[in-house]
């Protein structure tokens, strides 16, 4: 593997190695402190080299092309004026870490919280988040997922227009303050996953053709050209990427590794690049002594992507599973547009619950194909779990959350619904409190055309689902504003009352075993279609929990059959603590018991030795 970018040394010395065989030369220009042009050396497969002296941390420079034209460095690891201007030198051994004891979290035991920065705080920045996550270690979580923060023009994006995979966004604070976030969390004992972007780079401020063929024209995505992973120079491409992740590992001490839309990744190489990743990624962990993980997202519905490499997979090692999404939503919401088609009887939750993968080989009739292969034997722990992220609040037409589409009783048994899988759950900010805010999509592009072209965009991509309002302008200062979360709402009912569940969801997922333990073998998965009921049984040891959940606005007596055997109520949804109408379930009931649900609720029982 190749090292790129600046590398500090240390006694103002820095190593500069660029890849660019669509130059004849390459030089480092210093634009400051003290202007001044640095040749550099041509070396086997058109990498660019010179180590320099008199290189202070902060100095700033670009890579003079051909004599001429002046560009950012491509693994640059700060552009502190933006995505048009200098890159910055970073010294990564500067920064005074305090979690040398820091040995992770085990994936199976991540309460996941998924957050965007600049919408976290109403600052958007590193330093303020700092100030959240002691709120967020006494609900329970312990492993934040960040969406992308590499580098993208202006100062709001989601992220996934980022053009500077290595560089930290300036205005959220820069490296430094990133690393300030992330100590703090291994300080309260969070996990941190960030959120990369390998399947494409946004246009503004995308430089690389510049110098390499990192794109190729073989496929067609839905940013244009495809990043070139299969194609002639590729190995120099994947090269890059790997880079990446093992620079966000190393010099931030990321946990893991979170990959956009890995099925806009196209590699018909006899290795594919996802094996590759996983074996760096593997070998980096043998070497720190601990486990780092990589969770795809993947709309495939593959299971190789997760299997171990030495079952023929990828060795990928868990990824988001929008099936148990969409038949969650739907069972709440009755949407049944676009790719909710697909979904909206309780026999796909079901399957979803057994197995994983709703569509294994079967017909789809959103994709007008057979779709999927099976994840029956992948174990649990290879699944994150969630009703609620970025893409599917973000992705409607007005970017509302489920409590708004739905209501608060059906958001409340979405949260069973996660909490009590067998599943990695993951939680959207703002959802432990049941925010109300949009998530809307914003840019700041300065280019008129491309900001144009990225509101009709939006427009097209709702055709599907029949929504006809005029969506929020994404250009827009107050579309940005309009997301920020609310945080005084968490002390206010019903706010409240939905962060208390959470907390006790979270309690219960922790501390008995059957629900801990993440196990699709272990469980019963019942339904009734006509009713809209499921139950489970989950059993580990002599722990067994038995779950019921209603998803029709009904109230059903004699719903479920608890076992033989002497059970106590651990929670009900309906229960007035959360504000519910009042459970009818005793706290203690001596099983075979007929009981009735609540509306749009979930109950879990504990069988009592």
């Amino acid at each position: 593997m190749k090292e790129i970018g600046a590398q500090y040394l240390g006694q103002n010395k820095c190593k500069f190695t660029v890849w660019a065989p669509n130059a004849k030369k390459v030089d480092v220009k210093i634009s400051a402190p003290i202007e001044r042009i640095i040749p550099m050396k041509k070396t086997d497969f058109a990498y660019y080299e010179v180590t320099a002296e008199d290189i202070n941390p902060g100095t700033e420079y670009l890579y003079r092309i051909d004599g001429s034209k002046e560009r950012p460095d491509p693994a640059s690891h700060y552009q502190p004026f933006g995505v048009h201007k200098s890159s910055a030198v970073i010294d990564h051994s500067a920064f005074p870490w305090t979690d040398k004891k820091w040995l992770g979290i085990p994936l199976e035991k991540m309460i996941m919280y998924e957050l965007h920065i600049g919408t976290f705080t109403s600052e958007g920045s590193f330093e303020a988040a700092i100030s959240r996550l002691d709120e967020l270690a006494d609900l329970g979580i312990n492993a934040i997922e960040i969406m992308p923060v590499a580098q993208f023009p202006g100062s709001r994006n989601w992220g996934y227009d980022g053009v500077f995979p290595f560089a930290v966004q300036n205005s959220y604070g820069g490296p430094h303050k990133f690393k300030e976030l992330i100590d703090a969390a291994h300080f309260r004992e969070i996990a941190v996953i960030l959120d990369v972007v390998y399947n494409h780079l946004g246009p503004e401020g995308n430089y690389l053709l510049e110098y390499a063929p990192y794109f190729t024209d073989k496929y067609k995505t839905p940013w244009g050209q495809a990043v070139n992973f299969d194609a002639a120079h590729s190995d120099h491409v994947r090269n890059y990427f790997i880079q990446n992740a093992l620079h966000w590992l190393e010099h931030y001490h990321i946990d893991a590794l979170r990959l956009d839309a890995l099925h806009a990744i196209f590699d018909m190489s006899a290795k594919h690049f996802f094996t590759e990743l996983s074996e760096q990624v593997d070998a980096f962990s043998q070497r720190k002594g601990r486990q780092f993980y990589l969770i795809g997202e993947s709309g495939l519905n593959d299971s190789n992507l997760i299997r171990p490499r030495d079952q023929h997979g990828d060795g990928i090692h868990s990824q988001w599973l929008d099936d148990y999404h969409h038949c969650v939503h739907t069972l709440i919401t009755d949407e049944k547009d676009g790719y909710y088609t697909d979904y909206g009887k309780t026999k796909h939750l079901a399957k979803s619950l057994r197995e994983g993968f709703v569509y294994s080989w079967q017909y789809s009739p959103h994709r007008l194909r057979h779709h999927g292969n099976s994840s029956a034997d992948i174990p649990a722990d290879k699944f994150v779990v969630f009703s609620q992220n970025h893409d599917q609040i973000g992705n409607r037409l007005m970017a509302d959350r489920l409590v708004t589409i739905a209501g608060f009783e059906a958001a409340k048994l979405a949260a069973g619904a996660i909490m009590l899988s067998p599943y990695i759950p993951l939680l959207y900010m703002g959802q432990e409190y049941a925010e109300k805010a949009p998530f809307n999509y914003f840019v700041e592009h300065s280019d008129q055309e491309l900001i144009e072209a990225v509101r009709k965009g939006r427009k097209e991509e709702f055709s599907s689902f029949n929504w006809k309002k005029e969506p929020p302008d994404p250009q827009s200062p107050e579309t940005f504003q309009q997301s920020i979360l609310n945080w005084n709402l968490r002390n206010q009912p019903p706010h409240s009352q939905m962060l208390e569940l959470y907390r006790d969801l979270i309690a219960l997922r922790r501390q008995i075993p059957a629900l801990a333990k993440l196990s699709k073998d272990d469980q019963r998965v019942d339904f009734d279609e006509d009713k809209k009921l499921i139950s489970t049984l989950r059993s580990y040891g002599k722990s067994t929990v038995f779950c019921t959940f209603n998803f029709a606005d009904k109230h059903r007596q004699d719903a479920f059959e608890l076992p033989a055997g002497k059970w106590k109520k651990l929670i009900d949804s309906a229960e007035k603590k959360y504000a519910g109408q009042g459970s009818d379930l005793p706290e203690l009931i001596t099983g075979p018991a007929q009981i009735g649900i609540k509306p749009f609720s979930f109950t879990a029982f504990e069988l009592k030795s």
